[in-house]
Parts: C-alpha cells; structure tokens; sequence
C-alpha cells in the first residue's frame, strides 16, 4: 500500500526519486526500497514523504458496503473461459497504464 501511494504522489509531484529524498531528508535509494515494496516505511515516514512531495494523507473510517463480496460472488459465478477473458483485459489495462506513466502520456 505504501509504495503505490508513494510512487503516486512522487509522479504527480513530478519528481525524482532523488529530488523527494532531498526534501524528505532521506536518501535515494530509501525511496526506491519503499517504492518497490522492499521496505515498508512508518506511518511517520510515509506521511513526511507525502508532505515532502506536496501531499497529505487522510485516512476515515466507513461502514462496509459489501462491494468486494457482491464482485467475488459475481466472479465465481462466471464461466472459467469468460473469466480468463476478463482477468487478460484487466492485465492489459494494467499495463498500458504503467507504460503511459513511462512514457510521460
């Protein structure tokens, strides 16, 4: 959860990884650990890197509202072939995604 919300903020702050470790007072290659999953930083670092890339983090609390049961439920029932199909959508998306992020798109 960290590293996606991390490398969020660093893109959208359009920023290096050595540029918010200069403001966050952390090193390059701390920034990559977090970002890959490597390693997981403390609330406390995580919210003086987002501060360090403009953002801040808000976390509430709501009541279940059953959406991620009623998907599984939907998912289960669906046929082998169809649900093959629509995890290879979901993985193409996925990586358009990303090389859009690359490519700066």
């Amino acid at each position: 959860m960290a590293a996606g919300l991390l490398r969020t903020a660093r893109d959208k702050a359009k920023l290096t990884q050595q540029q918010l470790g200069e403001r966050a007072g952390v090193t390059q290659q701390a920034i990559s650990a977090y970002e890959t999953g490597r390693k997981e930083p403390t609330m406390r670092t995580l919210v003086k890197l987002l501060e360090a890339a403009g953002f801040e983090m808000r976390i509430q609390l709501a009541r279940l509202d059953g959406h991620d049961e009623s998907v599984a439920q939907f998912l289960a029932s669906l046929p082998p072939g169809e649900l093959a199909d629509l995890e290879e959508a979901r993985r193409r998306r996925v990586e358009e995604a990303r090389l859009r992020r690359v490519r700066g798109n």
